[in-house]
């Protein structure tokens, strides 16, 4: 005989329903344990990718960062040649590069048509030479083929180093601060 007792009835019939207990343990086991490794796995891959497109987003932020710190750089710069060129004294002495002179004293109309102040004319220590804009951008030496034309019928003094007229300063203005910058 057999060491296992002899079910009857409902017993019976769940034992029927079971399939029986001697391989189960070792087909069930394999399937699960290569389910597991594959879950591992794909886990760990997974994370790889994840972790290699941080780095690669960590290295295009500080890509941008330093092209951001070159490009405010290059903006300062730019600021601080306009304030220089901006400045009055800049802008006195380029107008007196063009032949410009400070102007008289202002006369105003009223809407009746009066005038209001007593106009008087600007100095002029020489006359003032009238240039096309091509000539003003054209390099020195010649390149040009418009030439300048004298607005009065005496001709200014060249400009040489040694020259009286209100000689132009040799150094370049210093930039002055711009507020909040």
């Amino acid at each position: 005989m057999s060491g296992k007792p002899e079910l009857k009835g409902r017993a019976a019939r769940l034992a029927r329903l079971l399939p029986p207990a001697g391989g189960r343990g070792q087909a069930a086991r394999a399937p699960f344990v290569l389910l597991v490794v594959l879950l591992l796995g794909g886990g760990l891959i997974g994370l790889l990718v994840l972790n290699s497109a941080l780095s690669e987003g960590s290295f295009q932020l500080d890509d941008l960062k330093e092209e951001t710190k070159s490009l405010t750089d290059e903006e300062q710069a730019l600021q601080r040649d306009i304030d220089a060129y901006s400045a009055p004294r800049a802008l006195q002495r380029r107008a007196r590069e063009l032949g410009m002179v400070p102007g008289g004293d202002p006369a105003f109309l009223a809407p009746d048509g009066t005038v209001k102040g007593s106009p008087s004319a600007a100095p002029t220590g020489t006359t003032p030479l009238v240039l096309a804009p091509e000539a003003l951008t054209a390099p020195p030496g010649g390149a040009a083929t418009a030439s300048p034309t004298p607005v009065g019928t005496q001709p200014p003094p060249a400009p040489s180093a040694t020259s009286t007229a209100a000689p132009a300063p040799t150094r370049s203005p210093t930039p002055t601060p711009t507020p909040g910058r």
